[in-house]
């Protein structure tokens, strides 16, 4: 048996006395009887026997057009130039606008043969292992509450992240880590930490967020190491934070942002350990990092491996701040320069979690708040595609999904999703499934109503369930 020095051991346990003294308080926060509680991101199972039990989003924020990528629509060059006339065209965003056919060409792939745009070689390498719902919709062509809606479920009003309610749910497998990771370079993205909030479930399972354009570990997580106090000061230093917390918690129950503040402290310091090695990839050997390539794409996708492997739950890999899939003009060269960032390391992902054995229980989810209109705006030789709710495609892989299937379709045009639809809700559903939850029974009691990610919406889409 390895020997571990007093300072590893406090460091890896990661928690003193006053910690231990407050494990009641915060067990009560979180429905524990009787005093005995676990810590509140400690691993619970699920309601049913789950088929993924972490996830990957991959958040192509702005809108990826779908007929630029995974829908292909031949008739688009049939009728470029003129007004396609059909009921689709009249609803959507631009209407009257010209038929703008992709600049990319299509090819099938794999065993399924399901058509891929040329934009992403590497994902269409792993077809046969993809699930693409080419029949999405969603409610509003306006980016904030399709954003919201995407992530919490809930266009307009304040509701937790699918990524805190799966860390509610389930915990996560490393308590030296946050359960829930959102990385986005560069800054946040529109509606900033409304796409990953808690809102009304404990602060603790709120999505903590990285500026994933920094190489520098500490600048990555910042003040992720204290070199002034050593690690026995700090722990010392937080026992005694504790106990005072632990007296001032007690004549305050039921605080639940008390309980995340008090839990926050803890979990900073276990981070010390952990972090650094996590977000550190040059601890790869060089044939991954090789095989993920250049880029802060690449870069957070292989972080994002690296997290799962350490037990964090939801990791939310997001495209850069100021290059989002928004493309309204020039789709041509902005699309090229978005995919050619992010195919490699997502294609790399897909085959690394598979080789490592992750995938059958990984669930990758990749795909935008909506999609783009099959007209063009502005130039018709400069132009892009505006927005557009009513189709639109996403894809998962891994986790319990029906690989190499292409599953419904949008009209001739691709204006609407038209056969086998899958509503945003209907997607989170079958998400939860996928992860052992029954989204009509996983709910959060809030003031005096219990809520779930779907609201009153949403059915499990078992067709895409392997």
């Amino acid at each position: 048996m390895t020997e571990m020095s007093r300072r590893e051991l406090l460091c890896r346990g990661g928690m003193g006395m006053g910690a231990l003294a407050l494990s009641s308080l915060v067990g009560r926060a979180l429905g524990a009887q009787d005093g005995v509680s676990t810590h509140p991101l400690a691993s619970r199972a699920p309601q049913h026997p789950a088929r993924a039990k972490r996830v990957i989003h991959i958040f192509a924020n702005g809108g990826p057009s779908h007929v630029d990528t995974f829908d292909p629509k031949p008739m688009l060059e049939k009728h470029a130039g003129k007004a396609p006339s059909i009921e689709g065209a009249k609803n959507a965003n631009n209407k009257g606008a010209l038929a703008f056919p992709s600049p990319f060409k299509f090819r099938r792939h794999g065993q399924s043969g399901i058509e891929v745009s040329d934009l992403f070689p590497h994902v269409a390498e792993s077809i046969d292992d993809l699930c693409v719902i080419r029949s999405m919709h969603a409610d509003d062509p306006n980016h904030e509450p399709s954003l919201l809606l995407m992530n919490c479920g809930e266009p307009r009003l304040s509701r937790p992240s699918m990524g805190s309610w799966l860390t509610y749910g389930l915990g996560s497998e490393n308590q030296n880590l946050p359960g829930f990771i959102a990385m986005c370079p560069g800054g946040y993205p529109i509606y900033q930490s409304q796409n990953w909030q808690a809102g009304f479930l404990p602060g603790i399972y709120q999505g903590t967020y990285i500026d994933s354009q920094h190489t520098d570990v500490e600048k990555l997580v910042e003040n992720v190491r204290n070199r002034r106090v050593t690690m026995r000061d700090q722990r010392e230093q937080l026992d005694l934070l504790a106990s005072l917390n632990a007296e001032h918690r007690a004549a305050r129950a039921g605080d639940a942002q008390l309980d995340a503040r008090i839990q926050s402290f803890e979990l900073a310091y276990r981070m010390q350990m952990d972090a650094v090695d996590a977000f550190d990839v040059t601890r790869e050997p060089q044939s991954i990092r090789d095989l993920y390539g250049p880029g802060t794409q690449a870069r957070q996708l292989l972080i994002a491996r690296r997290l799962l492997e350490k037990g964090v739950r939801f990791v939310q890999v997001w495209a850069g701040k100021d290059q989002p899939w928004d493309n309204h003009d020039r789709i041509n060269d902005t699309l090229s320069r978005l995919a050619k960032d992010c195919d490699q390391g997502i294609g790399a992902l897909l085959k690394d979690l598979k080789q490592r054995g992750m995938l059958d229980d990984t669930l990758v989810l990749w795909g935008g708040e909506f999609g783009r209109t099959p007209t063009v705006q502005g130039n018709p030789k400069t132009g892009g595609r505006d927005h557009q709710a009513s189709g639109f495609t996403v894809w998962m892989a891994g986790g319990g999904v029906k690989g190499g299937l292409a599953y419904g379709s949008t009209d001739d045009f691709g204006f609407q999703a038209v056969d086998k639809k899958v509503h945003v809700h209907d997607l989170h559903a079958t998400i939860l499934h996928l992860m052992g939850f029954d989204h009509e029974k996983f709910t959060y009691r809030y003031a005096g109503r219990d809520f779930r990610l779907t609201d009153v919406h949403g059915h499990v889409v078992r067709d895409l369930l392997a």
